[in-house]
Parts: structure tokens; C-alpha cells; sequence
């Protein structure tokens, strides 16, 4: 083993590994005696492709080129894809239609021809022969209008079912297609906030009667979340509610949660499709909960009330498909990269049917994370998962303490879980400590700690960002005068708020992240259009709280290096928000770089352009904190960097 200082170690991991064969792996379904499930590829310019496994094993794709299976519904997408009678139904991303795809042909047959329409979240009507879509309406000015309807199979007419609503979700019909179910949630309101269920009877033409809430709302001052309503097989409605403080599972027409427990049965409703539990027969339901973000496996039985864990060697699972007694689901764990699964249910063996990278990681290379927790602010515990350096080659000088990058995840209600990622192991072979913050905020922990963040963007999150990188200093785990903090989206700008409002981060780096609240409040899309509401305040309103904590205002206390990386084409948080920032930075004579990617949205999906940045920001860290990479990189303009 070899003595070197940390940063500098050569590590097995470079970014072509992290591109090269890597792909996203979602929505398993099985269907006619074969497993489908959809291929994000970045090599394709991040193209969705359904592919087949038939019962022969043979693995073949179903989407051509260059169609693409995404939809745009909320920005953020979802539920895009759906199986029925040999046939794959899906929205295309280049015009936003559903298509259809008969697996014996070639090419895809288009269905609706809607322009300004887009579909997602679909459910197949049998009875009616037609599907079930939540549907987003462009073609007026303003924002666009969200509804139910439906599109006929043998014409694509389309029929509006319900609206009036700002947002709907999960639209299910009952076993015998009599009753209509459905989520919704209204301004200012984001659906892990307060949502709705309902529900209605069906006339003969297919149309909604008098809707009923079922489920969600408020109750007195408490708001309710709910989400993923679904039919049993006897035509009972089960859903999951937060009711109690913790997404628990609920069936209609009872007030108890049907297995109380301090764990998460769901997560927050960024996306469509969302599916963590399923009927196996009428009495079992096959269901993943979490508790601190390790997430379980488990079967509950609704004669006994008792739950019982199916001991399996995942701890993060997404997305499910159930037949027999088999289950689909794409798994991973701290020492396996996403995969779909197969489970036997029967005895929970597991056999691996795809996995997300070609690589054959070394475990000796591997940082296992530990599971952490430290004070904060208001003497409140946040959460995260610590990534000692690890490399089985080298040890750091002796007496010097690594660097440390703190990683904030996205949203920012949403969370960070324990699972093997090369995007961190790229940090750790190199000899730097990762904390993988899950602040005050982050879902998994609760609704009580969901909800630390309501009006304290940009104040618990910083809060918990320094504290936990002072927690690992205090421990020896990390070098004060090394410390980075890095995130994309939401956690840029805790990661730029962090750089102008506290002195902790000696360096960061901004992914497609925020730097005028202000901006984004008039300018983002409608799904997070009032999200501020709740984080920050009512706007216009509370104008002077959104400038307050807006880093572009307060550049006389920013005095740490920083990098950005923005998609040009980002409709989420337009670049302009970077490249304000990046201007006022030149002129105060920080350190700053820019690097702006063309065909990029929120969220890089290229792979030249993931391989790029991964590239560049270590090159940035080991310019600002002194140290020399071990593989050749192309540089970046920094400004203002003295050498």
C-alpha cells in the first residue's frame, strides 16, 4: 500500500467508467410470459428505450430509434409507458403523443395527434377500450391546464373526465371498472404537502359521477398527504397516508393505519407511477417501506394485521411487478449497483435479470457508507451517510486529515439513500471523504422532519450542511481547510448559499442549481411554481425574505471558489440564474468557472456532458485545495485563480 495524499490517489474509477455502459433502469412490468422494463441511456443523448426479456431469456429492445419514451407532463415526467395485449403504449418525448407498439412490429403507430397535449400516469380501461390518462394542456396562454381523461384505443379520441383541479395524479379503475379513483392536489400546495383522494362511479358512457373524498385534505390545522390509491382484487381502495406523521398504508373506510409503524410505506410524489405496494391475492399485500431511508422488503397479511420482512440483500427498492409469486423491482444496496430483480417470494432468493453498469467493482475499492447522525441547529439531529476514503492502493500522508465533499440531493424534499453509486466511489478512490447529507427537510425521517424545512430554505439546510462537515473535522475525518460542498438543482443552491452565508466550504461546485429565488419564483414551471410558497414565503409578498436569502444579493460575503454546470436548454432553473452568478464572481475577483452544455435540460442526461463535469470539478478541487490528480485532465478556464 502506498502512502500518497489524499486526492491524488490513482483510482479504478474514471469518468468514462461512470457513462460507459451505465444506463437508468425503471418500470419493470411483466406482461404476456415476458419482463419489460425501460433503458435510460446516456450514450443516446439520454434516450428511453423499452426493452424485452422473452422466456427464453433472450433480452431484445422494443423502442426504435429515434423515438424516445419520456413524457414532459409536470417537467419531471413519469409513468410514461404501459403494456396491454401484446402491445406497448407510450408517450414519445420529441412531440409529447402516445404512440403505439405492437411487439411484432418494428416501429411504433401514433395514436393521439393532440399537439399542446401531453399524457402520462396511464391506466388501462378495458371494459371500455380506452386509457386513462392524467393529461396537460399547453395550447392557452398561461400556465397549462392539468385533468383526467381518456383516449380511445381504436381512434385516439380524447374525452375529458375530471378537472378543475391544479394537479392530478394515479388515476385507477376498480377490478370490474365501475369506480374511478384519483389524486389530486391545488396551489400552493405540492403533493407531499396536502393532497386529495377520490373517487366515483362510472355511468354507462363511461363519464364520472358525484365525486367522494376518500382520503387526505386537512383536518383542522394538520394537512394531510396522500398517494398511490389502488385497487384490491375484491375492489376495495387502499392508498398511503401520512396521517399519522409517517406515510403508512390506509384502506378506505378505516381511520387506523393498517400496520402503524415510525416508517415510510411511500416517498415524495416527484414523479408519476410511483408503485411500492401490490396485491399478491386478496389478503397479501407485497409492500417496501423504509425507516432512516434503509428500505425493507416485506408481505402484509390483512387477515393477521402482521408484517413480516422478506429478508433480501437490497436495502433501496423502486418500481414493482408482481406475478405469481414472483416480484420485479429495480434493487440496490451499498455494495450493488441498481439492478432489476427477480424475487421469489416463496423463499427470497433473488436473481439479477439486468444491471444498470457492465462494471466489475473491486469490494476492496468499495466505501461502505455509515449511517450518521450529529446536533444542528435549534438542538434538532440531522441525518446522513458518511464515505470514509477508501482504496485498497493507498493511505494518506501520515497526519493529514482528507478533504471532504459534502453531496446534497435535489428537490429539496426528497432524500439521499444508501446505495452504491460510482458518482460517489469516484470521490473515495481518490482519497476524499463524502457526507451524504440528508438536512433537516428530506423525506424518509418523517412528516415532523419533512416539514423543519417549511419557510427555512436556505436556513436548517446550510445549518446542517456546515455542522455535519464541522461533526466529521471534530472526528478526524476530515481536513477543515478541505472541505467542498456540491449539489445540482435544489441542492445547488443550499451548496451557493452555503458558499455566501457561512465560511465552513473553502470550495463548490453549482449543478443546474439556484442563486435568485426571486428568478425562480417567476420563472419556473407550474408543477413548483408556488413551491416557494412553503420553503420561503408568498411572493410577492415576502419579496424581502427571497432577497435576503438569495446568494446573488450577497455577494460581498461570497469569498469561496465556486464551478457551475448548466443545461442551456433548462427549463427548471434557467441558466441564467448561473450565469449571473458567475459575472458577479468575476467582478469581486473569485475564483469561478462556467461550463455551459448545449441540449441539455434539468439534469444531465449526455454522456460526454456527465463525463465532463464529473472531470471537471475534481479538476477545480485540486486547483483550489493543491493537490494533482493522478489521471490527466483536460482543463477549464478558471477566472481570477492566481497560479
Amino acid at each position: 500500500m502506498t502512502k500518497a495524499p489524499y486526492g491524488s490517489w490513482k483510482s479504478p474509477i474514471n469518468s468514462d467508467m461512470i457513462v460507459a455502459g451505465a444506463i437508468g433502469l425503471s418500470s419493470p412490468q411483466f406482461h404476456q410470459d415476458a419482463l419489460f422494463w425501460i433503458e435510460s441511456r446516456p450514450q443516446e443523448g439520454g434516450r428511453s428505450v423499452m426493452v424485452r426479456q422473452d422466456v427464453q431469456g433472450k433480452v431484445s429492445d422494443i423502442t426504435p430509434a429515434p423515438f424516445n419514451i419520456r413524457t414532459r407532463v409536470h417537467e419531471y415526467g413519469g409513468g410514461s409507458s404501459l403494456m396491454h395485449e401484446g402491445s406497448v403504449y407510450f408517450s414519445n418525448f420529441s412531440d409529447q403523443q402516445i404512440y403505439r407498439q405492437r411487439f411484432e412490429e418494428l416501429s411504433p403507430c401514433k395514436l393521439t395527434d393532440a399537439g399542446g397535449l401531453r399524457f402520462a400516469n396511464g391506466f388501462v380501461d378495458v371494459k371500455r377500450n380506452r386509457i386513462l390518462y392524467v393529461l396537460e394542456d399547453h395550447n392557452a396562454a398561461g400556465e397549462p391546464e392539468n385533468m383526467i381523461g381518456a383516449v380511445d384505443l381504436d381512434g385516439g379520441k380524447i374525452t375529458i373526465l375530471s378537472r378543475g383541479h391544479d394537479f392530478y395524479a394515479a388515476p385507477v379503475l376498480s377490478p370490474d371498472g365501475s369506480k374511478l379513483a384519483f389524486m389530486t392536489w391545488d396551489h400552493p400546495d405540492m403533493p407531499w404537502d396536502e393532497s386529495k383522494i377520490w373517487q366515483t362511479s362510472l355511468d354507462d358512457q363511461g363519464m364520472p359521477e358525484e365525486l367522494k373524498l376518500v382520503a387526505g385534505g386537512r383536518f383542522g390545522e394538520q394537512k394531510v398527504s396522500v398517494q398511490q390509491p389502488r385497487y384490491s382484487p375484491f375492489g376495495e381502495l387502499f392508498y398511503i397516508s401520512d396521517e399519522s406523521g409517517w406515510w403508512n398504508l390506509y384502506r378506505e373506510g378505516s381511520k387506523k393505519s393498517l400496520c402503524p409503524m415510525e416508517a415510510e410505506f411511500g416517498g415524495p410524489h416527484w414523479v408519476f407511477g410511483l408503485h411500492s405496494f401490490d396485491f399478491q391475492d386478496s389478503l397479501k399485500i407485497i409492500c417496501n417501506y423504509s425507516v432512516a431511508n434503509l428500505g425493507k422488503l416485506a408481505v402484509f397479511d390483512l387477515d393477521s394485521g402482521k408484517l413480516q420482512n422478506i429478508e433480501i440483500r437490497y436495502t433501496d427498492l423502486g418500481g414493482f411487478s408482481l406475478e405469481g409469486n414472483t416480484l420485479y423491482t429495480v434493487a440496490s444496496s451499498p455494495v450493488r449497483f441498481s439492478e432489476i430483480i427477480a424475487v421469489n417470494l416463496k423463499d427470497a432468493s433473488t436473481k439479477v435479470i439486468k444491471s444498470s453498469t457492465t462494471l466489475d467493482f473491486d469490494p476492496d475499492y468499495c466505501s461502505v457508507p455509515e449511517t450518521i447522525e450529529f446536533p444542528s441547529g435549534n438542538q434538532e439531529t440531522a441525518h446522513g451517510f458518511y464515505y470514509p476514503p477508501t482504496n485498497r492502493d493507498f493511505r494518506g500522508l501520515d497526519g493529514e486529515a482528507p478533504p471532504l465533499v459534502v453531496m446534497l440531493h435535489g428537490g429539496p424534499t426528497s432524500a439521499t439513500h444508501s446505495v452504491l453509486s460510482l458518482k460517489t466511489q469516484f470521490w473515495t478512490t481518490r482519497g476524499f471523504g463524502v457526507l451524504d447529507l440528508n438536512y433537516r427537510g428530506s423525506t424518509g425521517y418523517g412528516r415532523a422532519y419533512q416539514d423543519k424545512l417549511l419557510l427555512q430554505w436556505g436556513i436548517v439546510d446550510v445549518e446542517d450542511a456546515v455542522n455535519g462537515a464541522e461533526y466529521l473535522v471534530e472526528q478526524g475525518k476530515a481536513d477543515s481547510e478541505r472541505l467542498a460542498i456540491r449539489g445540482g438543482s435544489a441542492g445547488g443552491y443550499t451548496t451557493l448559499s452555503a458558499l455566501t452565508f457561512a465560511e465552513t466550504f473553502k470550495a463548490g461546485a453549482s449543478l443546474y442549481g439556484v442563486s435568485d429565488l426571486e428568478a425562480l419564483a417567476q420563472e419556473t414551471h407550474k408543477f413548483e411554481s408556488r413551491y416557494l410558497d412553503h420553503l420561503i414565503g408568498a411572493y410577492p409578498e415576502e419579496i424581502e425574505v427571497y432577497q435576503s436569502r438569495s446568494p446573488i444579493h450577497h455577494l460581498d460575503q461570497l469569498s469561496s471558489p465556486c464551478i457551475f454546470f448548466h443545461g442551456l436548454e433548462d427549463k427548471v432553473v434557467p441558466p441564467n440564474q448561473a450565469e449571473m452568478m458567475v459575472e458577479a464572481l468575476k467582478e469581486k475577483g473569485v475564483p469561478v468557472a462556467y461550463v455551459p452544455f448545449e441540449g441539455e435540460q434539468h439534469g444531465f442526461r449526455i454522456a460526454e456532458n456527465i463525463k465532463r463535469t464529473m472531470e471537471l470539478e475534481l479538476y477545480f478541487y485540486s486547483r483550489i485545495f493543491g493537490f494533482s490528480p493522478a489521471d490527466p485532465i483536460e482543463p477549464v478556464p478558471i477566472a481570477n485563480l492566481k497560479d
